[in-house]
């Protein structure tokens, strides 16, 4: 009988098969890899390896105020002639009083950014405390003081002063972060220290309200409860976010994760090391593009944020933006949605000169700022956000109701009364409002209203431009009969 034969290209196949398999064996690395994915890791160690020693464990003592003299947790609502004392001192009897003060104690992580022993880490991280002591990776522990602190963003630069060598992390560019990008989280978990944990950028550019200047990058790489300050790595080891938040029901990590952009660090850190840090300011009041809005001011998309007021004197005023205007880019950047703006403004240095495109009726016009200072005073530029959308009492403006409404005006369109149920409710307008414009057209008397309210129709939508509480913003009115 005959023996069978494999064909020479099956040989060569099933020789590069095992060699493969053997190097999966002996070279994690590269078992992960294929076609498709060329770049996918089969083992982050040489990354861990690499960058551990850099990552530091922070731990912090803060002096929280108790409550003097009072025997259980709570203030009594009605103090000491509270007709329940007696039952409180009965149960609570015994117990031991609230202390005067007591030390908090917290966990966070860092990462060494240079030599001289700065390390960046989160605003939260090290607010208001009293003791801040940083273990290195070789569980050497320095204390540390605090250089500079940016609520806004939430960082912080702390520095420690050693003998010990240091070995900061490279810092990358996150802007060149892609979703779907790898990325490795190391921190002190829960008080864990040196833990690992990796996944991939879920989303760029969130905006979650945490703060006045919200950019974050978000992942799935598991992060809990003391990974805050700790570094997000991409594949060459560079830092490309500082883990911040997570997005929780339990108090643990489900998948939700928030880093700040590296890059917003590195334009800080300058001012961080001086102390202080000084936000750039544009002088406008900013909405959100409805469809309706984008339909009355015939815009092309929803991208973009609506000037709903200008700052007299301010830096927008004095480079010709005006209100209505469509802000569609600033400095070089694209603005996709209303938030982007106050973080693209509060990052710039005070005093540069940026570019700003706005769409103007249809029309595209460039100014050039020249960025002011923002007062600590100042809030972030985004206005309220409106629900757009005539039952409403229009009347001219009198002493008498200048002072029901508290308004400082003494003449102008105020609007008495909103009929629940109506249109004028759905567009978000309030008794007090004052009336400026319909349709980007002034209005002035009671008459003038009336004329130019009787010329829509069932459908149409109205453009109005009202006066609430010392600032203007858009509303959009939906005829209904």
């Amino acid at each position: 009988m005959k023996g069978k034969h494999f064909p020479f290209g099956y040989a060569v196949v099933i020789s590069i098969v095992m060699i493969f398999a053997i190097g999966c064996f002996s070279q994690t690395a590269y078992c992960q890899t294929s076609a498709l994915l060329p770049g996918a890791p089969g083992s982050f160690a040489p990354l861990v390896k690499k960058a551990r020693d850099s990552v530091v464990n922070i731990s912090t003592v803060k002096t929280i105020k108790g409550r003097k003299g009072i025997p259980f947790p709570f203030e009594m609502p009605f103090g000491e002639n509270d007709p329940f004392k007696d039952f409180f001192d009965r149960f609570f009897k015994g117990h031991p009083p609230v202390p005067k003060n007591f030390r908090q104690r917290s966990l966070g992580s860092g990462f060494i950014i240079d030599k001289e022993g700065y390390i960046l880490t989160n605003n939260h991280v090290v607010e208001g405390t009293d003791e801040i002591k940083v273990r290195l990776a070789d569980d050497t522990e320095v204390e540390a003081k605090i250089v500079g602190r940016d609520p806004k963003s939430d960082l912080a630069l702390i520095k420690i002063h050693t003998d010990h060598p240091l070995k900061p992390l490279p810092l990358g560019d996150s802007d060149k972060v892609e979703v779907g990008d790898w990325v490795v989280a190391i921190g002190n978990p829960f008080g864990l220290g040196n833990t690992v944990t990796a996944g991939i950028v879920s989303a760029k550019y969130r905006h979650i309200g945490a703060r006045s200047y919200d950019n974050f990058i978000q992942t799935d790489a598991p992060i809990n409860p003391g990974n805050s300050g700790g570094p997000l790595l991409n594949t060459a080891g560079e830092v490309i976010g500082i883990n911040t938040a997570i997005y929780t029901q339990s108090g643990g990590s489900i998948g939700i994760g928030f880093a700040i952009p590296i890059n917003i660090a590195k334009k800080l850190l300058p001012q961080l090391k001086k102390g202080k840090v000084e936000r750039g300011w544009l002088g406008v009041m900013i909405q959100k593009i409805t469809p309706e809005l984008k339909e009355k001011l015939h815009l092309k998309t929803e991208h973009g944020a609506l000037v709903a007021d200008v700052t007299p004197g301010g830096p927008a005023d004095k480079a010709g933006i005006k209100r209505g205007d469509v802000i569609v880019k600033y400095d070089g950047k694209p603005i996709r949605e209303m938030n982007d703006l106050p973080y693209l403004v509060g990052t710039t240095p005070v005093g540069k000169v940026v570019e700003v495109e706005v769409i103007r009726k249809g029309q595209k016009k460039v100014f050039q700022v020249k960025i002011g200072k923002m007062k600590e005073e100042q809030v972030a530029e985004a206005m309220p956000e409106s629900k757009p959308n005539l039952g409403m009492t229009v009347e001219e403006l009198t002493p008498q109701l200048a002072s029901q409404f508290g308004l400082k005006e003494k003449r102008g369109l105020v609007v008495v009364d909103v009929e629940s149920n109506s249109p004028a409710q759905e567009a978000g307008i309030q008794p007090g409002d004052l009336i400026l414009e319909i349709d980007q057209q002034p209005v002035k008397s009671l008459e003038a209203f009336n004329e130019r309210i009787s010329k829509y129709k069932k459908g149409d939508v109205i453009l109005l431009l009202v006066k609430r509480h010392g600032s203007t913003l858009y509303l959009t009115l939906k005829v209904w009969e």
